[in-house]
Parts: structure tokens; sequence; C-alpha cells
């Protein structure tokens, strides 16, 4: 079984995420080959954004990426919190090895709006054979959401800040994934502070029309969306505990179920 889990930023203070995702690693088997761990850092980034003098801002749950911006989320996100989950797993015996989106063009994007966005990416397209080599050779990829800029010809541009969602509902959908776990702050999609335990995409849209999910929960479920349209099996939004409890948080599905 493959699960691709993607680790915002906040979850990875949590004392209880090593060893989940330890467990999740060896869960299916002998090998840690069926877990990728995609994460974020949004609130370190924002952080030394403000320490340098630099106001972080936002549109619909994106991060808005100047050139200067770029240089900032490439050192917090593939420096600073891709080694330190690495270490972490490596405590808990996991054999983990930390890349970037960048690394071997894993992830390739286009700019979708540099006047209003700058450098972020778009729709992601995977090459995933550096994970697929880490997978067979054994270790648990732990990737930072950055991207190539590709030109029309085909070469390798400049990088791109990508959603960490987005990003990891591309991979999953290349690696043909079981499943995708999207860990949020909170214990799932919410409507007047209780989990709904399942969403359709319609279901989606309309909460995300209302108001109900906005900012960063909008992004997970359009995230959820373009993972489930690239074939990945099953998709839930949930805090912590989803990482091992199969049934925690929100499930969201293609299509209501028939009657």
């Amino acid at each position: 079984m493959m699960r691709v889990v993607k680790i915002g930023g906040r979850a990875q203070g949590d004392a209880r995420l090593g060893p989940a995702l330890a467990a999740a690693a060896r869960a299916a088997g002998s090998s840690t080959a069926s877990l990728c761990v995609v994460h974020g850092g949004g609130d370190e980034v924002s952080a030394l954004q403000r320490r340098l003098g630099l106001e972080p801002v936002f549109s619909g749950g994106r991060r808005v990426t100047s050139e200067a911006d770029l240089e900032i989320v490439r050192m917090v996100l593939s420096g600073t919190i891709n080694k330190r989950l690495v270490a972490m797993l490596l405590s808990h015996g996991v054999r983990a090895a930390g890349i970037s989106g960048e690394d071997a063009m894993l992830f390739r994007a286009r700019a979708t709006d540099p006047e209003a966005m700058g450098r972020v990416g778009g729709i992601v397209t995977v090459d995933p054979s550096v994970v697929l080599q880490l997978i067979a050779g054994g270790f648990v990829p732990v990737i930072s959401p950055l991207a190539r800029d590709v030109d029309d010809d085909g070469t390798a541009g400049s990088g791109l800040n990508v959603n960490g969602d987005d990003a990891a509902a591309a991979l999953a959908g290349a690696l043909a994934a079981d499943e995708l776990v999207l860990v949020a702050d909170v214990p799932g999609v919410l409507d007047n502070g209780a989990v709904i335990p399942s969403l359709d995409l319609e279901q989606a849209e309309s909460l995300v029309a209302s108001g109900v999910a906005a900012g960063g929960m909008a992004a997970k479920l359009e995230a959820a969306a373009a993972a489930l349209h690239g074939g990945v099996a099953r998709v839930r939004i949930a805090g912590l505990d989803g990482i091992g409890n199969p049934d925690a948080g929100t499930r969201v599905v293609l299509s209501p179920s028939p009657v």
C-alpha cells in the first residue's frame, strides 16, 4: 500500500509526529517503501520573512512569493525543515532521505500569475523517478514543495514555490497512491465546530463558495479534488491522529454514493 502524507508546519512541532510517521512507515509490511512524506512549513517561512522586515502576503491560501521570498522559502523548507524531519525519522529507526521538489526536476510547474503571485507554481507535473529510486532502496522520501519552472522548449528555468497540498496531490497521483492524507491543524473539515465525516466534490465546492472552508482549508479541498481526479484511491483531511487512524478526519470522495 502506497501512502502519501502531507505534514503542515504546525503539526511538525507535535511530539506525536515522529512515532506516528514511524508507525505508518512500518504498518504496511516489512519495508518502509510504502510511505512518502511531503511537508510544508509556512509559519517558519513567515517568521523569517518578518525577521528580515518582509510581511507575508497570501491569496487564496497560497503565499505570494517574490524572488527574495523564494530564497527564504528554499532556505527554510528545503534546508531547515526538511533536514529536521529527516533527523526525526532517523531517530525513530526509519530510513529517511530528504529531497526538494527541485531535485531531479521531481516537481515541474509554470508560474500561474507572475504579476499577482510572483514565483508561485500552479498546475504541478511530476517525474517520480527519484522518488521511486529512493523507495526501491528502502528509504522514506521526505520532500519539500518547490518546483522548477519549465520553459516552452522543455529546459529547466528558475525555482517556484508550490503549495504543499498541491505538490502532495500531484505526487500521489503520479505514484498511483492508495491514499493521500492531508494533515491539518484541525481534526478535519469543520462545520460549526463539528468534523464532517465525508464530503463529495460538489459539497466541497459549496463549502468553499459559502466561506465555511476558506484559506488553507479551501486549498486542501482543491488539492483533494486534484488528487481524486488524478486517480488517487482515497483522500482524507485530518489532524495528526489521521496518520494512524484510517477513520479519522474528513474523507473526500468524487461523488455521492448511490442510494
